[in-house]
């Protein structure tokens, strides 16, 4: 099987958008769209709604590689090195701060030049504390680069990438493709396609590829639009995982590459809604806590509050007297209290009955 980079083509990637003129221009309408909206928000809100979708971003891109990480741990980083709250403390997690110092560092410096020091600085985030592997470097081990699924006795090939004597001119040159793709691509959706799909080729780590990858698509939009994108391309790719992997190893076949970018035209779109979405539930729950701030007791406050964060796909089965009593430390027989006080106060509304009742917020 010969692969695109192993083609007489390449990286001379070619492509027709004419079947997605229509996607194109949804994608410019509603990146617009987006901006009004945050703008009607007060800077408090704006702020949160930006916090959101990077922990969105950060949580969804690990879970992508198949790491979970806690949404408290992203959440404190990303405002502690946002400097809103200083006095909250390193978590364990060096998973979670290295995932939430990459979101910032994408978005504060995305208007910079691509370099391979950055390239070096953020996977030396992304990978902190991880002592078995090559950190801040590209690949040197000679084993195949492969993408593999199955057992050891029915292990699949997906893809291999190229041998690491060639990674650092195959770098040299997505590099000075990056920073020079403006002048040629005019469409900043494109030329992000274009570029996570090229990195993802040349695969030049040991671990983190597909995290920076995504970081590097986030870069070209940013650039392209003039400012950090406000949605989360991972939590749309993560929402079918199979369809990514799929779209990516089809185009790594050929230096045609229609089909992909239209998937990625898609997901895009996708994860714009998802945004205007999260940005219009933040205003709902500003003004839900201003209407009901005076009537909810602590522990009430701390499960809706912890319950909102969420975001508007709701919090994962709803609300239950086991999961109230473990999230606000109190005994099942004021749960009950709470909850049917809640649902009295129609903030809660229950769904089915009995021992599965659950409930979710009316908001």
């Amino acid at each position: 099987m010969r692969y695109n980079w192993q083609q007489k083509d390449w990286p001379n990637f070619q492509y027709q958008t004419t079947s997605i003129e229509d996607m194109l221009f949804d994608f410019a309408q509603r990146t617009g769209r987006i901006s009004g909206v945050l703008e009607g928000l007060s800077e408090t809100e704006q702020t949160e709604a930006m916090i959101n979708l990077m922990v969105s971003e950060a949580i969804k891109t690990s879970e992508i590689e198949g790491e979970y990480l806690s949404r408290n741990d992203v959440m404190s980083s990303i405002r502690r090195n946002l400097g809103l709250n200083p006095e909250l403390p390193l978590t364990k997690d060096k998973r979670a701060e290295g995932v939430a110092e990459l979101m910032l560092a994408v978005r504060n410096n995305f208007s910079k030049p691509l370099t391979s020091q950055i390239l070096f600085d953020w996977h030396t985030m992304l990978l902190k504390g991880n002592t078995k592997i090559q950190i801040g470097q590209w690949r040197t081990h000679e084993e195949p680069m492969q993408i593999v699924s199955g057992g050891m006795s029915s292990e699949v090939v997906h893809f291999e990438a190229p041998p690491p004597k060639r990674v650092s001119t195959e770098m040299d040159g997505f590099i000075n493709w990056f920073n020079h793709a403006q002048d040629t691509i005019k469409k900043p959706i494109l030329r992000a396609a274009v570029a996570h799909l090229y990195f993802e080729s040349i695969h030049p780590f040991e671990d983190g590829n597909g995290r920076i990858g995504r970081a590097i698509a986030e870069k070209a939009l940013s650039q392209g639009i003039g400012r950090p994108v406000l949605f989360s391309l991972s939590k749309s790719i993560d929402g079918n995982k199979k369809a990514y992997y799929d779209a990516l190893q089809r185009a790594q076949l050929s230096n045609e590459i229609t089909d992909w970018i239209y998937y990625f035209v898609q997901t895009v779109l996708d994860a714009q809604i998802d945004a205007e979405q999260e940005i219009e539930f933040t205003l709902k729950k500003t003004r839900f806590f201003d209407q009901y701030k005076d009537v909810l007791n602590d522990r009430q406050q701390k499960v809706v509050g912890r319950m909102l964060e969420e975001g508007h796909q709701g919090f994962e089965g709803g609300m239950n007297a086991r999961k109230y009593v473990s999230l606000a430390r109190t005994s099942k027989a004021t749960a009950t209290r709470d909850l049917q006080d809640l649902v009295e106060k129609q903030i809660f509304r229950p769904v089915g009955g009995g021992r599965s009742t659950r409930y979710e917020i009316h908001i």
